[in-house]
């Protein structure tokens, strides 16, 4: 199976220090989730690799034509994935806005029936956990539902290096154990997603809304 890591932040400027803090907790969510699922392929997805354009206009409001490559190369990959690891900052309580807005760039339709995990961190003392409630509606929205064990990070400034090993006096496998359970479910569910297409197409039996949005509303 596919997974996708997006990584939700694209501040790499100081203060705070230090810059990036999200790309060592993604670094090692990589490093546990190969060592334990390395016969599952992961990607890594960074929101800094992707400059929006400063209107916003999603990939499925383009002609296919017009469609930025960058952002259709995304969408194929996320239409192809089986599943999803969200890692995501905390900013006034909530999800990372760079995160928001660039999920917000492509259709429900794309994650639908499909699991997802949480992953949040901060430099202080709660690890984004306020994040992570708020992202369980958003995620849930898209379509692809997120397991209930989630990963939170305090002061992981502290506990992982630049290239996302764990700095001295931190225990590899007590953080790739606590990993391993939310990356545990996500691989049963995404399986069992999988397996369950084989019988049943859900975009057969619930078409996406596709042409407007009153195809949502009740009769």
């Amino acid at each position: 199976m596919k997974i996708l890591m997006f990584l939700g932040t694209v501040r790499d400027s100081t203060p705070p220090r230090p810059a990036r803090l999200g790309e060592r907790v993604a670094k090692a969510c990589l490093a546990s989730f190969s060592s334990q699922h390395g016969d599952h392929e992961i990607e890594l997805v960074d929101a800094l690799n992707y400059p929006l354009e400063p209107i916003f206009k999603p990939h499925f409001s383009y002609s296919k034509s017009q469609v930025p490559s960058e952002l259709d190369e995304l969408a194929k990959k996320i239409a192809s994935a089986d599943g999803y690891i969200m890692v995501s900052p905390e900013y006034n309580h909530s999800m990372s806005p760079a995160l928001a807005n660039l999920l917000n760039h492509f259709g429900s339709s794309l994650f639908s029936y499909k699991p997802s995990a949480i992953v949040t961190y901060s430099a202080g003392q709660w690890g984004g956990m306020r994040a992570a409630i708020g992202m369980r509606t958003f995620l849930s929205e898209l379509g692809c539902l997120p397991v209930s064990s989630m990963i939170h990070v305090p002061k992981a400034q502290n506990i992982f290096s630049e290239d996302g090993g764990l700095l001295e006096g931190e225990d590899q496998s007590e953080w790739f154990g606590y990993f391993g359970r939310t990356f545990n479910q996500l691989i049963w569910w995404a399986q069992a997603a999988v397996n369950h297409k084989t019988h049943i197409d859900p975009q057969d039996m619930i078409r996406a809304f596709t042409r407007d949005p009153s195809q949502r509303n009740a009769p």
